[in-house]
């Protein structure tokens, strides 16, 4: 498998922008999620990568040749690139061995020896060989559509948003049959997704795409728990965002006073917590209402109103739950991360100066 370097890539559409100037590099036998919203332009940066569009400007290298910019194009069909669209793109009129047998040489075609162990890879028996696809699930045909681009052994992967178009359930085992198939080949993959989830699950790194540039570039924890402001923050998983005053390594919020988990200036800041972080109780601590819960089975989304007014969202199990209406106390695990005060983001919460009267309490069932 074969290196992905992309530099200064520009591209516009009918005179509006799309890209703007993106570098990347995905290091050979990695998979990289590009996340971002649509219109961002991460579809457009794919486009370019299998030869499907030529950029305005910029280049795109694969193993270190050249294959589009500077008045050079490779033809898609010479990239040595394996595709896999949003809906599979199954030749119907072929069965499960005749799709995934397209992709390979001439000569290996009727290598049922060989289409078994490409089935194989993706997590799906060869007894579904000689089938038609519209007789296989979503989630089959997603995986079918995998081995066919895998079949060639092909210098990249490129995968389209494949997930989008499954329910839940059977989207996470398609995307953990997918992942698993990569990471056994030692692909080199480029996965489209506007779900973080997604990229954050299935993806070695994760680039943000807004405006057309790439906002961050780092593995899915680092990503999550060190972004490199409040609106990668928000996008790539809820956020909780206070104003605070630092001093001394710790910041006095809304919520107590936090301990920092990077060296900042002492005054205001605005500082990120997540969800997962904030602990329910009947005991001390800050004082909240509850003003909703989402409750998933596995766990629960508590909304929180705090005394300033401001509403935060709780990750929490899904075992005793409070009542809407009822008044909780929040403590805070773990440590927060600062930006500047003046930090674009979310509505945040002021340092408050006396509580707010709440009313009466929840108290949790012990166990």
């Amino acid at each position: 498998m074969s290196a992905l370097t992309v530099r200064g890539l520009v591209k516009s559409h009918g005179g509006t922008p799309v890209l703007t100037g993106i570098d990347l590099h995905v290091p050979s036998g990695t998979t990289t999620a590009l996340l971002g919203p649509s219109g961002c332009g991460k579809t457009t940066l794919l486009r370019i990568v299998a030869g499907f569009d030529d950029p305005d400007a910029g280049t795109v290298e694969l193993g270190g040749r050249l294959v589009a910019g500077r008045g050079r194009g490779v033809p898609a069909r010479s990239r040595g690139i394996g595709f896999v669209p949003q809906e599979g793109g199954l030749f119907p009129h072929l069965s499960v061995a005749g799709n995934v047998a397209f992709g390979l040489p001439r000569r290996l075609r009727r290598d049922r020896t060989r289409i078994a162990g490409l089935l194989a890879l993706v997590g799906l028996d060869a007894a579904l060989a000689d089938r038609a696809p519209h007789q296989l699930s979503g989630g089959q045909q997603q995986r079918v559509a995998l081995a066919r681009a895998l079949a060639p052994e092909p210098s990249l992967v490129l995968l389209d948003e494949p997930f989008s178009s499954l329910d839940a359930a059977l989207r996470e085992d398609t995307r953990r049959a997918v992942a698993d198939a990569l990471r056994a080949t030692g692909a080199t993959a480029v996965l489209v997704t506007h779900d973080q989830g997604e990229a954050l699950s299935t993806a070695d790194r994760v680039a943000v795409v807004r405006g057309g540039r790439l906002a961050q570039l780092a593995d899915p924890r680092t990503l999550y728990r060190e972004p490199t402001d409040l609106d990668v923050a928000a996008f790539v998983g809820e956020a909780v965002v206070l104003d605070g005053e630092a001093a001394a390594g710790r910041v006095a919020t809304e919520l107590g006073e936090l301990p920092l988990a990077r060296p900042c200036g002492d005054g205001p800041v605005r500082v990120l917590l997540r969800p997962e972080q904030l602990r329910l109780s009947g005991g001390p601590g800050a004082r909240a209402r509850v003003r909703g819960v989402d409750f998933y089975g596995h766990d629960a989304r508590v909304e929180l109103e705090l005394p300033s007014g401001l509403r935060v969202g709780a990750r929490t199990g899904g075992g005793d739950l409070p009542r809407t209406g009822t008044e909780v106390t929040v403590s805070v695990e773990g440590l927060a991360v600062p930006f500047p005060a003046g930090s674009p983001g979310a509505a945040v919460a002021s340092v408050p100066s006396a509580p707010a009267d709440l009313g009466g309490t929840w108290t949790p069932t012990a166990g």
